[in-house]
């Protein structure tokens, strides 16, 4: 058995876990072999992209989403983004 997504619109609307027969059987519906993600992913016809987070965040080359500037990295320091400000602030 493997994963599939079903896509409608670019958007992932379910995954199912079933084999390529029972797929196959499925003429009605748009299923692709799921590498990752879940509902709400789009797919744009290569790889599944997760929503965006956050509306200032852009997609990168690899279909990730990127904080329009990098998160801090200090050893023992959480951070979290903050958008109304766009900047990212220390978890305390």
């Amino acid at each position: 058995m493997s994963v599939y997504a079903e896509i409608v619109n670019g958007v992932v609307v379910n995954i199912i876990e079933a084999d390529a027969n029972f797929v196959k059987s499925q003429t009605n519906k748009n299923y692709i072999l799921c590498t990752r993600g879940g509902v709400g992913w789009t797919f744009n016809g290569t790889d599944f992209i997760r929503p965006q987070p956050y509306p200032s965040w852009v997609l990168d080359e690899n279909n990730n989403w990127q904080a329009p500037i990098p998160m801090p990295v200090v050893e023992g320091k959480r951070y979290a983004w903050f958008e109304p400000n766009r900047v990212w602030i220390e978890v305390v």
